[in-house]
C-alpha cells in the first residue's frame, strides 16, 4: 500500500513540476529578452546622443587635416624673415599648435584613425625638416619653393588620412 501512496504522490506532483519548469523557462527568456531590449534602447540612445559629437570630431581632424597639408600650409603662413630655420620652425609650430588645439578629438573617434592622423602630421613635419636640410635650401621662400616642388610630384600625407577619415565616417552611416 506504501507504494501505491508513493506513486500517487508522483503522479500528482509531476504535472506540478512539469508546470513550474515550463514557468521558470518562460519567465526566464522573458527576463533575458527584456534585458536584452532595454541594453538595446539604451545603446541606441547613447548613439543618437553621441553620434553628432563623433561627426564633429570628424570635421574638426579633417579640416586639421586640410590645414595641415603642405600645398595649404605653405600658401597660408608667410615667411617673418629670409632665415629657412625660422620658417621651418614657424611651420612646424603651426602644425603643433593645430595638432594640439585638436588632441581632445582622439577620444570620439578609433585608435586606428587617431594614428593614422598623428602620423599624418608627423610625417608632414618630417617632410618640411627634410625640405630645410637640402643643399639648395637657403632660405625661407626657397624652402616654401623645395616643400611646393615635392608635393607635385607626390601626394601629400595628409591626404592619405584624409581619404581614411572619409572612408571611417562612411562606416558610421
Amino acid at each position: 500500500m506504501e507504494m501505491e501512496k508513493i506513486f500517487e504522490v508522483i503522479l500528482y506532483a509531476t504535472p506540478a513540476i512539469i508546470t513550474g519548469l515550463i514557468a521558470y523557462y518562460f519567465f526566464k527568456t522573458h527576463i533575458e529578452n527584456e534585458d536584452g531590449r532595454r541594453r538595446f534602447l539604451l545603446k541606441k540612445d547613447l548613439q543618437v546622443n553621441t553620434l553628432p559629437n563623433r561627426l564633429q570630431a570628424y570635421e574638426r581632424m579633417a579640416l586639421f587635416l586640410e590645414r595641415i597639408s603642405p600645398n595649404k600650409l605653405i600658401v597660408r603662413i608667410k615667411p617673418m624673415s629670409s632665415n629657412k630655420e625660422d620658417y621651418e620652425s614657424l611651420l612646424i609650430g603651426n602644425i603643433e599648435q593645430e595638432f594640439e588645439h585638436n588632441i581632445s578629438q582622439q577620444i570620439y573617434i578609433s585608435d586606428e584613425c587617431w594614428s593614422v592622423i598623428c602620423a599624418a602630421k608627423n610625417a608632414t613635419i618630417q617632410l618640411i625638416r627634410k625640405a630645410s636640410l637640402l643643399e639648395k635650401t637657403t632660405s625661407s621662400d626657397k624652402l616654401r619653393e623645395v616643400v611646393l616642388t615635392e608635393m607635385m610630384d607626390k601626394r601629400a600625407p595628409s591626404d592619405a588620412a584624409l581619404s581614411y577619415v572619409k572612408n571611417e565616417v562612411s562606416e558610421i552611416w
